[in-house]
């Protein structure tokens, strides 16, 4: 008789053979910065997660780095939005100021990732520029480089672009490397599906769209090889590491992609995905952690090799107890 069963016998064992691990190093707590002083309040749609400014924000790294997170995504919210989104590329702008002040106190025991795009600063929600009604690809790429590269001056470590604008990826490659940012890596959101899962992340920054929808350059959740395209077109633009969007729903697509890409896949746990599991749990029907764990494990099983969760510190203190890793 075969007997499976032999490596299952104990915890040693088990942990032993153990097929898909995971370290906090893979792990990168989204944060969400709004102009303003003195700011530090509960995001109501993303129970446990909250709002910070340029001059709190650094208690909520402080927590992080003693919980063993040390990778951060940054997400602005500016005080004035306008058609053109131009606060995404202020000088003074909410992530600019807020990256300014977490290097200067953190020097390079953090790494600062900023997000690239234009919805949470344009008047109309829209994560490009709009003209005859409709976001116009082309338009908006000049606008979108333009932003990275005021991150890059900043001091961030690496801009993750989000928008899903076709070339988005060689627009930011070139002007970052004209302007001697040839070190800084691109993360692309590759495959970012049009998906009802976004909804508390867009109570949370203020990015709902003021009209229409985003189908028109996010991804149909029916489609599986387009994934593969839009993966493969950003690589090849100068993408240094892929993103899928959602993960939950997503396992499929992160399995495809990362049997076929030769750099690292990220998934993010989006915030429809965490406040399922929060509210979910505050009905006692289901234990939280143990399900925090399970999901996680699962998109790592996947083939991700990165997680932007908003549970990196409590997947941090899983790992660090062995209940996970």
């Amino acid at each position: 008789m075969i007997r499976p069963r032999r490596l299952r016998s104990n915890e040693i064992i088990r942990k032993m053979a153990r097929e898909t691990r995971i370290s906090v190093d893979s792990l990168i707590l989204p944060f969400f910065i709004q102009e303003g002083n003195n700011i530090e309040e509960e995001i109501s749609s993303l129970y446990g997660q909250k709002r910070y400014s340029k001059d709190t924000i650094a208690r909520g790294v402080e927590d992080a780095l003693n919980q063993g997170v040390h990778s951060f995504m940054l997400f602005g919210i500016p005080g004035n939005k306008n058609e053109l989104g131009s606060e995404a590329y202020s000088e003074h702008g909410v992530i600019q100021e807020a990256t300014r002040e977490l290097r200067k106190e953190f020097g390079k025991d953090i790494y600062i990732i900023t997000d690239v795009c234009l919805c949470e600063y344009t008047s109309h929600g829209h994560c490009g520029m709009i003209k005859d009604g409709y976001v116009d690809n082309d338009l908006s790429l000049p606008v979108l480089a333009r932003t990275a590269l005021s991150q890059a001056f900043a001091g961030c470590d690496m801009v993750a672009p989000s928008d899903m604008m076709d070339g988005r990826v060689s627009a930011i490659r070139n002007i970052l490397d004209e302007n001697g940012f040839q070190n800084i890596p691109i993360m692309s959101y590759a495959a970012k599906y049009a998906s009802a899962f976004y909804g508390p992340f867009r109570e949370a920054a203020g990015s709902v769209p003021q009209f229409g929808d985003r189908k028109s350059y996010q991804m149909d959740y029916h489609n599986k090889k387009e994934a593969i395209k839009e993966v493969l077109l950003d690589i090849e633009e100068g993408a240094d590491i892929i993103m899928v969007k959602p993960a939950l729903s997503y396992l499929d697509i992160i399995a495809n992609v990362s049997s076929c890409v030769n750099v690292p896949v990220a998934a993010y746990s989006v915030s429809g995905e965490y406040a399922m599991i929060k509210a979910s749990a505050r009905q006692n029907l289901i234990d939280e952690y143990k399900i925090m764990c399970e999901t996680a494990i699962s998109i790592f099983r996947a083939g991700a090799s990165i997680l932007v969760t908003y549970f990196a510190k409590e997947l941090a203190g899983a790992i660090k107890r062995g209940d996970i890793g």
